[in-house]
């Protein structure tokens, strides 16, 4: 738990070793990366203000080397932040004022999902175009349209690379000005959704000069 304010971390503490939890608090953000890296701890729960370091840098930097689940709590309720969390990884938020209750039950609810993820790594991926949902084992994730017809189109042929080019066209019929970037910027949001429901696997892989692949197996 990343909580500087103490009274409240001691309260979440009491309430998590009564449902069967072991915690462990940290008080500066400046600790925080360094301790979840040494001691991999089972989920994270990081406070979004934290002196030394806040808690969106350090949600950052801990996906770079592990998908612990990550809950972040944060009096800052604007959509931004909570937009820009979950695309640094965060795996669900708790706004303040809450109950400690709804805390553990946030705790258990994370926590097995993160244990669905244990996935045999051949396991396939299964996709729904009337409800844009991309699944695998029990595990269901939602696509915007752009991302499940780039998803699409790239499953469709395993191992085949597509352009940029060649794959806007598919994704935007109407021959609408977009750049290369735009694409990348899909690609990157879709891998990044792939990794919460396969962590581990890497799906769409980078041809240097050429675009994108599907090789889940690669």
């Amino acid at each position: 738990m990343v909580e500087d304010e103490a009274k409240l971390a001691r309260l979440l503490a009491d309430y998590l070793v009564q449902a069967g939890f072991a915690t462990h608090i940290i008080h500066n953000g400046l600790d925080a990366a360094p301790w979840i890296r040494a001691h991999e701890p089972d989920l994270v729960l990081l406070d979004l203000m934290l002196p030394g370091r806040d808690g969106l840098d350090i949600c950052r930097e801990v996906r770079g080397f592990s998908p612990v689940p990550i809950i972040m709590v944060t009096a800052r309720v604007e959509e931004i932040d909570r937009l820009l969390g979950l695309e640094l990884g965060a795996d669900d938020y708790i706004c303040k004022p809450f109950s400690p209750r709804e805390v553990v039950a946030r705790v258990r609810a994370v926590l097995r999902r993160a244990r669905l993820c244990d996935i045999p790594r051949n396991e396939p991926i299964r996709l729904d175009p009337d409800r844009l949902l991309v699944s695998t084992g029990q595990r269901t994730l939602e696509l915007t349209s752009v991302e499940f017809q780039l998803l699409q189109t790239l499953v469709q042929a395993p191992g085949r690379i597509y352009s940029r080019d060649r794959l806007m066209d598919r994704i935007y019929p109407d021959n609408r000005i977009v750049s290369e970037r735009t694409i990348d910027s899909h690609i990157k949001k879709l891998r990044r959704k792939l990794e919460a429901l396969l962590p581990g696997r890497e799906l769409i892989h980078s041809v240097y000069g050429m675009g994108y692949k599907y090789e889940p197996d690669a």
